[in-house]
């Protein structure tokens, strides 16, 4: 392979060609799915096997994609059939009443649920039938949901956004940033225009969010705050982008044109994104052991980890409703519309006195007598402004039972008054309850970024029936025989069985065709979660990705760790900079070749007056390392490791830091 230069020689010359290619490998890479076929029920058919004209173009197989999941709140592929009427109010496919109880009824027959691949194979009729003129002649205006101006020629697709939810998130921000100095040039936004979209184009408040729902992902000295510049913007947005995939936002189809630009629908996609990673950050048992209150008699510690955030919440409001004596709840959409299940949650959760400093605080229950359900909801709604709980959604959101925003409104009220007590005298293995680890964070967040479905919470119990495996073999270019894959739902006897032979089919295919080294792994050590073994295998298509990236942009020459060293201290020493031993040098732990590296790639971008180079303490270290990995991301860099990684010299993230940079020099070639 010879060093950095000779892989890349001959690049600049084919320069135009090469990018060219590279567009193309790239989407067919984020765009690359299973043929109809042979696709598990809970995937997306590609929209590239797509192109008569009563079919579904690309583009609106991701506005579809966006409305199903606003309905499936908690990510697990399915919704109820009963909830399709919201479905296809989400997808802005406005049907008579009576057309949706006759889909409704002939689906029933098969079973309660709905799938994303069947939802969009019904919409392909309807495409197909007359039923297709009714479709978006009308904006509904009581339900909220507005058209984009610009439609796409090819598929006549009208890109929609919900006003509701622009008006939750901008009262949501205006709120948790109405202090931060550098969002006053944007903040008060007004939730009745459209300041939300052109506050988002300079990067800044966007940032700032990532940081309130992650906190320390971007080190506030690389984000550009004054005398903004078109460069500055690109740079604020850059940062912005990659620190959102790092934190496992799926960005693929969202660039800094998109956010320059305030394109509403994608603007609040990401945005939705990166609220609800902060909202479910405590709603996990690693990190609130009073959880354990929800665990139900004959339940193991075992099920209740496997609960996602979403399911939690839900166990969580169900088990106040029953203290009080209430009826339970199903979901955060039809079942909340009468405002009286809320009544009940906030009297029940609300501050009663026992607590040293904490005074009680008096909900008012006369509202539930008010006949009218949307004034109910008002009344409900002044209860909850009471305990400081009013976000995310207006009255109407509730008596219409937005999925999505009434969710965020009970997050955001678990988070404030959980009004849980960890069990005592109980049986339980505490050390079973383990936090998760930065390794299993980076491995999770960077799953979740390419768009895995459903989305990892839990690393071990989301992934034990190799289904988002599958997924992330095709992302590195290893075909799966998806006639193979047993696909969900499971049968109640047997399930395991049927995750178990995924399991071994997956571990078969990184032995035989992605030629991993996968020595003493079999499929029982994915399904029971080996965390070793498990992380041995993550490791290898992470790896893999990021080498195909960089063979992607090298026209297929092969990469190994040799060939980054040998490309990074070429271009260390071009630019008279120390280099590099191995992914080991003791000399990274400073960090300092790695911001060696960003300035030679984009020349004076690196403040070194505020960094220090000798004689570190830990904490300088990891001031370096924290400024480094954040101005990696900066100039364009996708980075998953974590500062951590840097000051301990982690061999395996040190790698991927090295390549991603590597990845961006050679676009600038």
């Amino acid at each position: 392979m010879g060093s950095g230069p000779s892989f890349s020689a001959g690049l600049s010359s084919q320069k135009d060609g090469r990018r060219g290619r590279q567009t193309e490998t790239e989407t067919r890479t984020e765009r690359r799915l299973i043929p109809t076929a042979q696709r598990p029920p809970h995937l997306p058919v590609s929209g590239s096997n797509m192109a008569a004209p009563s079919q579904i173009s690309p583009e609106e197989l991701e506005e579809l994609k966006e409305a199903f999941a606003k309905i499936d709140v908690d990510n697990n592929g399915f919704i109820s059939k009963q909830e399709l009427n919201e479905l296809f109010r989400a997808a802005n496919l406005p049907l008579p009443g009576y057309r949706v109880r006759e889909i409704v009824q002939e689906l029933m027959k098969s079973s309660e649920q709905l799938t994303f691949s069947e939802f969009t194979e019904i919409v392909h009729g309807l495409k197909s039938s007359d039923v297709a003129k009714t479709f978006r002649k009308v904006i509904n205006k009581k339900e909220g949901i507005c058209n984009v101006a610009g439609t796409s020629e090819q598929s006549g697709t009208t890109h929609s956004y919900s006003e509701e939810e622009k008006v939750a998130f901008v009262n949501w921000i205006n709120k948790a940033l109405e202090k931060d100095v550098d969002c006053k040039h944007v903040l008060p936004m007004d939730p009745s225009t459209n300041d939300l979209f052109t506050a988002m184009g300079d990067g800044i408040v966007l940032c700032k969010m990532i940081n309130l729902s992650v906190p320390d992902t971007i080190d506030e000295r690389t984000i550009n705050k004054k005398k903004l510049t078109p460069f500055t913007i690109q740079e604020n947005l850059n940062l912005a982008l990659n620190s959102s995939s790092a934190i496992g936002c799926h960005v693929v189809n969202i660039g800094a044109e998109d956010l320059k630009e305030g394109r509403q629908h994608l603007v609040l996609g990401l945005l939705w994104q990166v609220i609800k990673i902060g909202l479910f950050a405590d709603i996990e048992l690693s990190r609130n052991e009073a959880l354990i209150a929800l665990l139900r008699d004959g339940e193991s510690l075992e099920d209740l980890l496997k609960l996602s955030p979403e399911e939690l919440l839900l166990r969580w409001a169900n088990y106040h409703l029953e203290e009080a004596g209430c009826s339970k709840i199903n979901n955060f959409s039809s079942d909340i519309k009468d405002s009286r299940a809320y009544y009940n949650l906030l009297n029940q959760v609300a501050p009663k006195g026992d607590e040293e400093g904490i005074p009680p605080i008096a909900i008012d229950m006369s509202g539930l007598r008010e006949k009218d359900e949307l004034q109910r909801a008002e009344l409900m709604l002044d209860q909850a402004d009471r305990l400081g709980c009013r976000q995310f959604v207006m009255p109407p959101d509730v008596v219409r039972g937005n999925p999505k925003l009434n969710l965020a409104f009970v997050a955001n009220l678990f988070n404030k008054y959980p009004a849980l007590k960890k069990p005592e005298n109980q049986d339980i293995d505490w050390s079973s309850i383990e936090g998760e680890t930065r390794e299993e964070r980076t491995f999770r967040n960077w799953m979740n970024s390419l768009g895995v479905n459903p989305r990892v919470n839990h690393l071990y119990v989301d992934i034990d029936d190799a289904m988002v495996i599958f997924q992330l073999y095709e992302k590195i270019k290893v075909p799966v025989d998806w006639d193979r894959v047993n696909k969900p739902p499971y049968p109640k006897l047997g399930s395991n069985m049927k995750k178990l032979e995924n399991c071994n089919y997956a571990v078969e295919l990184g032995k035989k065709e992605a030629k991993f080294s996968l020595v003493g792994i079999a499929g029982q050590d994915l399904n029971a979660g080996n965390r070793t073994l498990t992380l041995a295998l993550l490791w290898q298509l992470m790896r893999r990705y990021t080498l195909n990236i960089l063979e992607d942009l090298g026209d297929g020459q092969k990469v190994t760790d040799d060939t980054i060293v040998s490309w990074v201290n070429e271009t260390l020493s071009q630019a008279g900079k120390a280099t590099i031993s191995s992914f080991k040098d003791s000399k990274v732990s400073s960090s300092m070749p790695v911001l060696d590296l960003i300035d030679v790639i984009q020349p004076g971008s690196i403040r070194y007056d505020l960094l220090k180079a000798d004689d570190l303490t830990e904490d300088e270290k990891l001031n370096n390392a924290k400024y480094a990995i954040s101005m990696a991301r900066k100039i364009g860099a996708r980075v998953y490791a974590l500062p951590e990684d840097l000051v301990e010299v982690k061999p395996k993230m040190v790698m991927t830091v090295f390549a991603c940079l590597m990845a961006r020099g050679m676009k600038r070639a």
